[in-house]
């Protein structure tokens, strides 16, 4: 196995003297190598992400592809055998190979990874933010990675106080809520990034799972957002 370069993010960075969480400690890890993914297994981490770029080749297949179809949602289930063949029939254009080919990578990790046969893939176009409050997934684990665009924004554990997550806000957003103290609390994922959010329904992860939301855009932006699901 690579050696993996990882970097964590410790508690008294993010901690001032108000904590508002101290059940279960939770933290990020984050490395350049994508063995780096497996460490979504000890119980201490909530979110995992391997940080990646994405190579020119699949940087120009995504513009072409958002040229030719400037709008669309794929919602499918597949395999790592036939996510190439499914996302081609959707996108009925050969042209975007390399692209297909790098999600069936991402989706043979995944199912590597949990040793699952099959997953629920979303591949999606957004012209604004889908889900611009803060919130957590009531899944086991989801993978997703931005291919063009401004990516996830998150919180660390530490530092969310969980009793004002949704109607606990009273109807306030998010930075006037009390959910979080400070502006700089926020991280954000970078495009290109593989992240693994561990959710509520891991087992042992219940008032734990990573608080996220999608990021705002300008009327000029748009991202293209996988995300790869467990299916039952």
């Amino acid at each position: 196995m690579l050696q993996t370069k990882t970097s964590t993010i410790s508690n008294d960075q993010l901690l001032d003297s108000s904590i508002t969480n101290t059940e279960k400690v939770r933290q990020a890890i984050m490395g350049s190598d994508p063995t780096i993914l497996s460490d979504i297994y000890k119980q201490e981490t909530n979110i995992v992400v391997w940080q990646r770029n994405l190579s020119q080749k699949i940087a120009t297949a995504v513009d072409q592809l958002l040229a030719a179809r400037a709008e669309f949602k794929a919602s499918m289930t597949v395999t790592p055998q036939t996510t190439i063949t499914a996302l081609e029939d959707f996108f009925g254009n050969a042209n975007q190979l390399d692209l297909c080919e790098d999600i069936a990578e991402v989706v043979d990790m995944y199912c590597y990874l949990f040793d699952l046969k099959r997953v629920g893939l979303r591949l999606t176009t957004l012209d604004r933010a889908m889900c611009p409050r803060f919130h957590v997934d009531k899944v086991p684990c989801r993978l997703l990675t931005t291919y063009q665009g401004i990516a996830t924004e998150w919180l660390p554990h530490q530092v969310v106080n969980r009793e004002k997550l949704g109607q606990g806000s009273d109807g306030l957003p998010d930075h006037q809520s009390g959910l979080f103290t400070h502006e700089d609390n926020i991280q954000q994922l970078t495009c290109g990034d593989i992240a693994l959010l561990k959710g509520e329904r891991w087992e042992g992860n219940e008032n734990a799972g990573l608080v996220h939301r999608s990021p705002m855009l300008n009327s000029d932006q748009t991202r293209l957002l996988l995300t790869l699901d467990f299916i039952n």
